[in-house]
């Protein structure tokens, strides 16, 4: 250690549980360069899918700051900027249903030590306010909401309404009553006013997210001064034959379990291309105190497949 969805469906029928049509579906889905490469479309190998049978998704809308450029990656390939939201969440509708048990065969369960290490790290006490953007099925929330008890209260926030569905009827189910469930951006965090939480998380959310510089930004307008930011995702190994071999597991078992057990490889090559693509520890770093968060520091965790960045709002 060191510092430094179930599928969406194209028809009117998808329903939630409630029966009532979803808001967030509606017609096709079209089809990068790493973030900030300014690429022209010309240049772009692969830009738009013909395939009109793949969903539409009506998400809450992204900061569109231009910080991007025209072009970026989805995992390894280059597409539109615009489109990578849309392509994203049918990465997650498709592996909604059976995250959890995928996120245990991948991780040998060793991702509950990971989230058990960035709680410890949140310093979260009673009655304070939380936010855990991309919380997907809720494993840190109820956590935090527990930690806060009955006068404080979670935010529980997925730009995919399929992850936010798993995780709210997980939550319900387990008696959290002080949490809130909220389509959100991380790109803009448009429902929450300026210095609302104490806390604010996202865990293995950060790397799908399209302009991540914006995405900081937002998160730390939401902070409140003396309040901490805690990231936590996949990041670089720090030694190197280590590395080859999660390079040599990432693109054969990944893909290979996703296969057996979600029906969903595709997804799950995304998942060792995304990683690849996101920025460094210490870039990440850099891109903390840029959005203004001061006091920044990372921990290597299973050295440095995943790392926990944290900062803060003074």
């Amino acid at each position: 250690m060191s510092n430094e969805n179930q599928k969406p469906q194209s028809t009117p029928e998808a329903t939630q549980p409630n029966e009532t049509p979803s808001p967030f579906l509606n017609q096709t889905l079209p089809e990068g360069a790493p973030q900030g490469q300014q690429q022209s479309l010309a240049q772009a190998t692969t830009q738009t899918s013909t395939n009109s049978n793949i969903p539409h998704y009506n998400l809450p809308r992204g900061a569109q700051t231009g910080n991007v450029g025209a072009t970026t990656h989805f995992g390894f390939e280059t597409i539109n900027t615009t489109d990578k939201e849309q392509k994203v969440a049918q990465v997650f509708h498709s592996v909604a249903s059976k995250y959890d048990v995928m996120n245990d065969l991948m991780s040998f369960g060793i991702h509950r030590l990971w989230k058990r290490f960035a709680i410890n790290m949140s310093g979260v006490r009673r009655g304070q306010r939380v936010l855990d953007i991309a919380g997907g099925t809720g494993d840190l929330a109820k956590v935090f909401s527990r930690e806060v008890g009955p006068t404080g209260h979670v935010v529980l926030s997925d730009i995919n309404e399929s992850m936010l569905n798993v995780g709210r009827d997980r939550l319900i189910d387990a008696g959290c009553s002080n949490v809130d469930f909220v389509l959100a951006n991380a790109e803009t965090l448009e429902p929450f006013e300026d210095n609302s939480f104490d806390l604010v998380t996202i865990s293995f959310g950060l790397r799908n997210v399209t302009d991540k510089d914006a995405a900081l930004q937002a998160m730390h307008r939401v902070l409140k001064p003396g309040g901490r930011l805690l990231i936590l995702e996949f990041s670089k190994p720090v030694f190197e034959p280590f590395a080859k071999l999660y390079d040599l597991y990432s693109f054969t078992a990944l893909p290979l379990m996703g296969k057996l057990v979600a029906n969903d490889s595709e997804s799950y090559k995304y998942l060792a291309e995304s990683i690849r693509m996101h920025p460094d520890q210490r870039t990440l770093k850099g891109m903390m105190e840029n959005a203004g968060l001061q006091n920044c520091d990372y921990h290597n965790l299973t050295a440095g497949i995943v790392a926990v960045h944290r900062g803060f709002k003074l």
